[in-house]
């Protein structure tokens, strides 16, 4: 007999503000709701150049999360196509340079490098991951989707989705613990 029932989920919604990043531990499973905005490597790679001549981002990171996603298209019917996390490990490249310009949170598959988790500690941000392997149902938590910036990125564009209940878990909290690393 199991003593120790499984957490239920915590509701959270944007802004991540510092207080909300801190409650975070390693393990904690959450619920999200509100806008985020998906990016992989492509859409990275055009964010840091953007950033690095002195350009905005197509969106301001302050309070937002990035989904590491490239949704399929939108079948007839429907909002999205099925949708799931990108292997992050695809962005340690560019993810300390886009924290250290006030990205926070971050939401994926797949352990962090030590530069990213390092990142992650100094300015205070957080490692949400999505279960893989379940991109027809993680598209049920999206209610809309929007392109905001790089469409000859095509799947890769950066979009703003709104989701309801999408399913995470805190991979590597502010303070540095680590699923991955058992901590």
């Amino acid at each position: 007999m199991n003593d120790n029932p499984p957490k239920t989920a915590r509701k959270i919604e944007p802004p991540f503000t510092d207080p909300l990043i801190s409650s975070f531990k390693a393990g904690d499973r959450v619920e999200l709701y509100g806008e985020i905005y998906t990016a992989r490597d492509a859409a990275h790679a055009k964010i840091v150049e953007m950033l690095k001549n002195g350009e905005k981002p197509p969106f301001d990171f302050a309070g937002q999360a990035v989904f590491y996603a490239g949704p399929c298209p939108a079948p007839p019917g429907k909002v999205i196509g099925s949708i799931g996390p990108t292997t992050s490990e695809r962005m340690d490249a560019y993810s300390p340079f886009l924290i250290e310009n006030g990205l926070k949170v971050m939401i994926g598959k797949g352990a962090r490098n030590a530069e990213v988790k390092e990142a992650i500690v100094r300015r205070r941000g957080v490692y949400l991951i999505s279960i893989g392997g379940a991109a027809a149902l993680t598209a049920k938590c999206v209610k809309s989707a929007e392109p905001v910036a790089f469409p000859e990125l095509g799947t890769e564009a950066v979009r703003r989705l709104t989701v309801e209940g999408l399913p995470l878990i805190v991979a590597v909290d502010c303070e540095g613990r680590d699923i991955y690393d058992g901590h």
